[in-house]
């Protein structure tokens, strides 16, 4: 009989080539009980329905296994099962709470969390939403107080039970669209599931909202509010055959595009043109731990895939912080790059100081990130030309002329216009970072310190961290005039994450900062811009609030088609071009 015929089954396997489809690969954690690692059909017939290849992740809390297994797949579900131990929550156990499954909660709290700080796409389904709720600051129901509705039936696994109301502005309503929905009122539409439950959600935390209740309150549905794929349902998909199917789709879908950011970030060299995290230096921060205290590590940057940053030697402007001692500013960036070097050194393996776009990528084909240093506030010079040779020889790859106040080298956006634009030394200044292949920025810079730099660099110049002023009426930012005279000269703009430059009302968020950035390329083209992040500078919006989120925004190039040469350009490249010009006029 054919179907035993081994040979003639792989030989119809491989008539054609390539037999494996590269399909996004998507994690369910697994069961746990009789010393078994188990998985309902459902959850991986329905992935595998879906267009996706499933792979059961055992409940072992080993962190190096889970970073491992995290690193191999491109979406995390987390499966139905018992009860998570209140301890987690920090209560203590109800009467009615069921039987929790000790071998199963430490290890998906840890994959929860660790997925979630990779911007895996997850989909938790029952204690699934439970999960996520806990290990991400929320809290979990112990035993659901019966009202109106019996959350907990016998009936077919298949049978709807009861309704849930959705969200119309949710994922969830976009799943459906509106297919499997009956009309509810204006904001909500109704769907029809199963219900097999004692616990539910009670706080969905902070990381995200509600979109579907039961008829008593109860909590149904949460997706995140950070702009992620994340998104949890309390009853079981993967026992409503077709009607269920959606969501799994939905999970492959978001794995197919967390996929396509991994190999776009493979051969694109991302780099971030402006951070602060050395002002955290003093508060002896670990760069190669996930430190809470700052938005740029070793982690986080792996996490989201960030090759290399440009750390600043922060100058502050006020007086009172300085003795008008000869040499202490110099002195004080000069302390600022030794304990870059320090860093780079403890952490060598992974971690590189770059001069050169060359280095950058070197670095990146030997596995380590790079950090490139900078000064913010010309400030550092002290008033001595001569201290640009010797930044120029600590290695520094530019230097931001002014801050928030006037300078002896140019007026500031938010100074006095003591100057009149670019001093007299700022003239000198300039001509000398032209000679010696130091990029001139001009993010901070009055307008008319703006132009005259423009007009005597020899080279382009760069605004490391600035966003759109037709979109955020801020002195900081640039007029569409500047942007235009700025690309006619061959500079860059780097759209930055401070909150107040992307929007004068209300929270900003990576949308905004999309906003910006296609609001440039309009006006400048494509060849002229990019990002600098001012993260630990109070930088940082939400859906891109450190450097683990950058991955998002790649998502969000993508999702706005821009090409693989584009996306480089965007992560870099368009500033590495400006700077290999400036550094090839060295002489």
């Amino acid at each position: 009989m054919r179907h035993f015929d081994l040979n003639a089954i792989l030989a119809e396997a491989h008539q054609e080539f390539p037999v494996a489809q590269r399909r996004p690969v998507i994690g369910i954690t697994g069961n746990y009980g009789e010393l078994t690692c188990k998985l309902g059909e459902g959850y991986y017939k329905q992935i595998v329905a879906a267009g996706g290849v499933p792979m059961i992740i055992p409940p072992v809390a080993d962190k190096t296994v889970l970073a491992d297994t995290l690193d191999r797949i491109d979406a995390l579900m987390l499966s139905g099962g018992a009860d998570i131990n209140p301890l987690y929550c920090g209560e203590e156990p109800v009467p009615g709470l069921g039987g929790i499954n000790s071998e199963r909660d430490l290890p998906e709290l840890l994959i929860a969390r660790m997925a979630y700080n990779r911007q895996l796409p997850i989909l938790g389904i029952c204690r699934g939403i439970q999960t996520l709720a806990v290990a991400l600051g929320g809290k979990v129901e112990q035993d659901i107080k019966l009202t109106t509705v019996k959350h907990s039936q016998d009936a077919d696994r298949s049978e709807p039970t009861h309704s849930v109301s959705i969200e119309k502005d949710s994922t969830l309503y976009n799943i459906y669209g509106g297919s499997k929905l009956s009309i509810g009122n204006c904001q909500q539409s109704i769907l029809y599931v199963n219900s097999f439950h004692h616990q539910a959600v009670s706080d969905a935390g902070p990381r995200f909202r509600v979109v579907g209740r039961a008829a008593d309150g109860v909590i149904e549905a949460i997706e995140s509010t950070e702009f992620k794929p994340i998104l949890g349902v309390q009853w079981h998909p993967e026992c409503m055959g077709a009607d269920g199917l959606p969501v799994f789709q939905w999970l492959v879908d978001e794995a197919r595009k967390f996929k396509e950011v991994k190999r776009v970030h493979h051969h694109t060299l991302t780099l971030d043109t402006h951070c602060d995290t050395p002002m955290f230096f003093p508060q002896d921060v670990n760069f190669s731990a996930r430190d809470p205290r700052i938005l740029v590590d070793l982690h986080k940057m792996t996490e989201g895939r960030q090759d290399a940053t440009i750390m600043v030697a922060y100058l502050p402007q006020q007086s009172d912080q300085w003795q008008g001692v000869k040499g202490e500013k110099r002195a004080f960036a000069d302390d600022i790059f030794d304990k870059i070097e320090q860093i780079v050194a403890r952490n060598a393996d992974y971690l590189a100081l770059a001069r050169t776009p060359q280095q950058l990528w070197d670095n990146k084909r030997a596995g380590r990130k790079s950090i490139m240093m900078g000064i913010e506030n010309g400030l550092a010079l002290d008033g001595d030309i001569h201290n640009i040779r010797h930044f120029k020889d600590r290695g520094i790859v530019y230097i931001t002329l002014c801050h928030n106040g006037d300078n002896d080298i140019c007026d500031s956006a938010r100074g006095s216009e003591t100057h009149g634009g670019v001093s007299a030394f700022g003239q000198e200044v300039i001509r000398e970072m032209n000679r010696l292949g130091i990029m001139v920025d001009l993010s901070h810079a009055h307008e008319k310190s703006f132009y005259d730099a423009l007009e005597l660099s020899r080279t382009p110049i760069v605004c490391s961290h600035s966003s759109a002023r037709a979109l955020c009426d801020h002195p900081r930012n640039l007029t569409d005039e500047q942007m235009r005279a700025l690309a006619a000269k061959g500079g860059v703009c780097q759209i930055t994450l401070y909150h107040g430059f992307l929007k004068k009302e209300g929270e900003a968020t990576i949308l905004d900062a999309m906003q910006h950035l296609d609001h440039a390329i309009q006006v400048m083209g494509i060849d002229h811009v990019g990002l600098g992040t001012d993260f630990d500078g109070d930088g940082g919006i939400r859906g891109l609030a450190n450097s683990s989120e950058l991955t998002n925004f790649t998502r969000q190039l993508l999702a706005r088609r821009y090409s693989d040469a584009d996306i480089q350009k965007i992560w870099g490249g368009n500033f590495l071009r400006v700077m290999q010009q400036v550094q090839g006029n060295n002489g």
